[in-house]
């Protein structure tokens, strides 16, 4: 969709400047006149410069809405709605409110469409960087059942929790992440500038490269493969990871991919855990909201980020097309637990499937944090003797040779 760039008055003289998406300048028009005001200029934005203001879908300069952000804009949308503010004062509002650069233009453009006649889900869906198929969803069915402000809350709920769920994985891996960037960073300052000195000693006593001890060779080996063909290194690197995401591109490389992670001793077990509880807690949230079955189980399978539990949950969907129950398909693909599969089928028989997922969705963020805190505990001493093993390696093998010198003089 292009971008424009306008200039325009109101009904009081006010210049108005704005950039926003429109089908075409003549639908740009036809809108701007309708809001009342007298156009004086529009400019479509050239795409390079459309280029220049995104970086991986968000503006490059304060453009990513964070989390927080859009789970307070959320929580003050439902209390305004709550009390009878109009949609167009609350979004006047909230763009006072955020702190947020990227937030505070995204509802501006809200307000415009919603003052032009369209409603706030299809308005929101024109960001599918910020407002999610679940945000967008959850205020649709908001708006057709009338309880926009309680979709809202559980919207504001939801980010709130996936914010939590997130923030403890990132906390978690905080650690074992510096230790090994700090091991990366002293083997690479032991290797290649305090081992040729040593090595230098060594040549200038005399001493020849067929002379060296193994562990020594091994050592110099490497120390000048890291000073003279480091960009090899940089380009081994900067392919693997290139392929790796065009791997994950795809859809088959992306499945295999997920397959892979899924499977991974330790951190697979956590990763499944993640996905069911998101899984669990994104389903819960859009049925509670009123969402029909068939579109929330469309939009949690592209919640989950994992292409295989994905697949399960569209099949699921499949079968209840068809008439049949979720529980068997979930049980069929081998990614659901039982108790999962057996708490699933007993809220179908009962009708109280969202409440059924919600006490899924708090066991498993209760397994994730019992799996994170038992991982960290567990990585905190074995990286510590990784990096006491590698820095003893280097020691020994530099030392070595001046050992063999010393024993040689006192011979």
């Amino acid at each position: 969709m292009p971008t424009f760039t306008y200039s325009a008055r109101d009904n009081t003289g006010k210049v108005v400047q704005e950039t926003i998406d429109a089908d075409s300048k003549d639908s740009l028009l036809t809108l701007l006149r309708n809001r009342g005001l007298s156009v004086d200029s529009v400019e479509e934005e050239r795409a390079k410069s459309k280029a220049k203001k995104k970086v991986g879908g968000f503006r490059l300069f304060g453009g990513k809405v964070k989390m927080k952000d859009f789970s307070m804009f959320c929580r003050q949308f439902a209390t305004m709605i709550n009390a009878g503010v109009s949609l167009v004062r609350c979004l006047d509002v909230l763009e006072q409110q955020t702190s947020s650069p990227r937030l505070k233009e995204i509802i501006r453009e809200l307000q415009m469409e919603i003052q032009g006649g369209a409603t706030l889900s299809r308005s929101m869906a024109r960001f599918p960087r910020v407002f999610t198929n679940l945000a967008v969803g959850l205020v649709r069915a908001g708006e057709v059942g009338g309880v926009l402000d309680e979709t809202l809350d559980r919207l504001a709920a939801f980010a709130e929790k996936d914010m939590e769920l997130r923030r403890k994985v990132k906390a978690s891996m905080t650690y074992p992440v510096m230790v090994m960037i700090v091991s990366i960073g002293i083997v690479t300052f032991l290797v290649t500038f305090i081992l040729p000195k040593f090595m230098q000693m060594f040549t200038d006593l005399g001493m020849t490269e067929d002379e060296f001890p193994t562990m020594t060779l091994m050592l110099i080996k490497t120390s000048q493969f890291m000073t003279s063909k480091w960009y090899l290194m940089a380009l081994i690197i900067f392919g693997m990871t290139v392929g790796i995401n065009r791997l994950r591109a795809t859809k088959t490389g992306r499945r295999y991919w997920d397959m892979l992670m899924l499977k991974m001793p330790v951190f697979g077990p956590l990763t499944h855990k993640i996905a069911i509880s998101r899984f669990a807690r994104t389903l819960s949230t859009l049925l509670a909201s009123g969402v029909p079955i068939l579109q929330a189980m469309e939009t949690v399978a592209g919640t989950v980020d994992n292409a295989v539990i994905s697949d399960a949950i569209l099949l699921s969907r499949a079968s209840i097309r068809e008439g049949d129950t979720i529980a068997g398909p979930l049980a069929d693909s081998k990614q659901f637990p039982p108790m999962v599969v057996q708490m699933i089928s007993i809220g179908e028989e009962t009708g109280q499937l969202d409440t059924m997922l919600t006490k899924v969705a708090d066991f498993y963020e209760g397994e994730v944090d019992a799996a994170l805190e038992s991982l960290t505990a567990a990585l905190e001493p074995l990286l510590i003797v990784f990096l006491g093993g590698v820095v003893g390696f280097i020691v020994i093998a530099m030392f070595l040779p001046l050992i063999g010198i010393i024993g040689e003089l006192s011979s």
